[in-house]
């Protein structure tokens, strides 16, 4: 699947399947909102979401390999922020379905 940067105009079908599967399950909308104020570490993450780090590892897991996450590591910890590329594509992708379905039919042929 090409990077949300080749095609940040275009997003494609299987790419917005990915990020509204990544954003579809409330933890993760909980981590996403989390990091709405920044980067934040995963020692901070598990201490403010109350969960074990193996179950946060694994919804942040699904949220990188969809592209909705970048990471850092420093040192023993990672560092995990929001790549608002991802999310602009996304808007651009609802944007054009929105517009898209705005369009009339075509009369049929009888």
């Amino acid at each position: 699947m090409p990077s949300i940067e080749a095609t940040q105009r275009s997003l494609s079908a299987p790419q917005a399947c990915s990020l509204l599967k990544a954003l579809s399950d409330p933890l993760r909308l909980q981590v996403l909102n989390q990091l709405s104020t920044g980067e934040r570490c995963v020692c901070d993450l598990t201490s403010s979401l109350s969960l074990s780090q193996s179950r946060l590892s694994f919804h942040l897991k699904v949220m990188k390999d969809a592209g909705l996450l970048s990471d850092r590591q420093s040192g023993r910890w990672v560092y995990y922020s929001i790549r608002p590329q991802a999310l602009n594509a996304l808007q651009g992708w609802i944007k054009e379905l929105t517009r898209s379905c705005e369009t009339p039919a075509s009369n049929c042929a009888e």
